[in-house]
């Protein structure tokens, strides 16, 4: 009977320590997704500050330089401004879905990985 009691300790002592383990791992798995998520996008939002900050001095080049061609300034913010209601109008009506996919797709590409 005592044999049996060390052994059924035994086996939940080995059991414990498997949930211990298999939890400790999770939590790395989990560590190293988050990670990995984590420091693709950080590179990637540099990237797309840049952009941005390119974009908007672009935008007002352009923007004073229809202005001197329309003759004055305000028309060419409202030449480009017209300009990116349209683009927006295009991409929400026939792109959204795409878009919306695309961005998915890559985010459970980034997690599964």
């Amino acid at each position: 009977m005592e044999d049996n009691t060390k052994l059924l300790e035994s086996l939940l002592d080995k059991a414990s320590e498997y949930g211990k383990t298999s939890f400790e791992l999770v939590k790395l798995k989990t560590l190293d997704k988050t990670a990995d998520v984590v420091s693709s996008l950080v590179p990637q939002s540099i990237v797309i500050v840049l952009i941005v900050s390119f974009m908007l001095f672009l935008n007002l080049g352009i923007a004073l330089w229809l202005g001197d061609i329309l003759g004055k300034p305000f028309y060419g913010f409202f030449a480009v401004a017209a300009f990116y209601i349209l683009a927006g109008i295009v991409i929400h009506f026939f792109m959204h879905k795409w878009i919306k996919k695309l961005v998915g797709n890559y985010f459970i590409k980034r997690v599964l990985k």
